[in-house]
């Protein structure tokens, strides 16, 4: 019978497993257009920067092990873009596809629009990404559009797919952030 994950915001603690996490799916997957895995003192840096702007990090864990993480950042910097942001997930491979991704997406939302913001964009590595297109469309998410060969990783041109969801009231009334 499988665990049930247990969701928490991440702590520096959680840097190596997130770090080993990511560095599979940069080597191994389309999900990120990195092409080298960043190190653990990079992805400490870039967790420190959603945390300082309030974001939130989640973890998710079975028996005290990380096995996957979810973050909200930025969707653009200038500030039109204030109450819009990007989420970020990934899954430890051992635990793909059990609903861990689910429960970190629907829980990043949440957090986000208990903030204030009111949009929320996916920006997905491979059209082909169907698990990660699935998992977008299930919590709310609707296309938005795809760039055609905007990335070039293991030999081939890769799109992106957009997708987005609005948060709260969305865009019915101005933000309040």
């Amino acid at each position: 019978m499988p665990l049930n994950p247990t969701l928490r915001p991440s702590t520096d603690a959680d840097v190596p497993a997130i770090a080993a996490i990511y560095a599979h799916h940069v080597r191994t997957s389309l999900a990120s257009f990195e092409i080298v895995p960043p190190t653990e003192d990079e992805i400490a840096r870039r967790r420190m920067e959603v945390l300082k702007r309030g974001l939130p990090f989640l973890v998710a864990e079975i028996a005290r092990t990380v096995v996957g993480y979810a973050y909200a950042s930025p969707y653009r910097l200038r500030p039109a873009y204030r109450a819009t942001l990007e989420d970020s997930i990934y899954i430890h491979p051992d635990h793909a596809r059990k609903g861990i991704g689910r429960l970190l997406l629907q829980a990043l939302i949440a957090e986000c629009e208990a903030k204030g913001y009111r949009q929320m964009i996916a920006v997905i590595g491979d059209s082909g990404n169907v698990p990660s297109i699935g998992l977008h469309r299930a919590c709310g998410f609707e296309h938005a559009g795809t760039l055609r060969s905007v990335g070039f990783k293991f030999g081939r041109w890769v799109d992106s797919v957009l997708m987005q969801r609005p948060l709260g009231p969305g865009d019915s009334q101005p933000p309040q952030i």
